[in-house]
């Protein structure tokens, strides 16, 4: 098989012939490499971006442990207990100030930040309920820990996409170990819309069957 020579250059070396080849070669091996280090994009990857976004905080540096329940339309429930249902996820269980501190460099950093998250990778149509359990306090009796005991908390429903948009925003007071409340109710439509929001009271943690 003759090697490809450049037109108008029949005097040229074998020898050149020969690099010139080599070249062509080299630069056909490089472009398929970039190829093959560059594949298109896998087809059936799920997208973990959230629809709605469910917040709950307390105060700062307030020691006092808050739970987020929610009940799906199907009943499934996702909290502290079980993390993971459908397509809701507790993405954080705040405890109060219990492991809210690390070592970095020696130095040993506390988190104030009070917060639960909670998002819902989808929109399944039916009712969501979303509840507030005061799991745990830290005060101690005396009436000087009264004001340690109550804590309020904050609550809010964010539609993610196509835009953040909050949907229901509002602060509950629990007062004391073991309350719990039902911060608020929607549905979602067949169509994906949100809509029926109210407070009608219904529990979670100690409803039927549950201990």
């Amino acid at each position: 098989m003759a090697l490809f020579r450049p037109r108008g250059h029949d005097d040229v070396d074998p020898f050149t012939d020969l690099l010139f080849n080599a070249l062509l070669t080299f630069t056909f091996l490089f472009l398929v490499a970039l190829l093959l280090l560059n594949p298109p994009a896998k087809t059936g990857i799920v997208d973990p971006k959230a629809e709605f976004l469910i917040t709950v905080s307390w105060p700062d540096g307030n020691p006092n442990d808050i739970d987020v329940w929610v009940a799906g339309p199907e009943g499934e429930e996702v909290s502290y207990k079980r993390p993971q249902a459908g397509l809701m996820n507790l993405d954080r269980d705040d405890r109060g100030m219990v492991n809210d501190t690390q070592v970095v460099n020696g130095v040993e950093i506390s988190n104030p930040i009070n917060q639960e998250v909670l998002t819902i990778r989808g929109r399944p149509a039916g009712e969501y309920v979303v509840n507030l359990h005061y799991f745990k306090t830290q005060a101690e009796g005396g009436d000087e820990n009264v004001d340690l005991a109550r804590v309020p908390v904050t609550v809010y429903l964010a539609e993610v996409n196509p835009q953040l948009k909050v949907l229901f925003y509002n602060t509950t007071v629990l007062e004391k170990e073991g309350d719990e409340v039902t911060a608020f109710r929607f549905t979602i439509t067949a169509e994906g819309n949100v809509t029926g929001i109210n407070q009608l009271q219904k529990s979670l943690v100690k409803g039927p069957g549950k201990s």
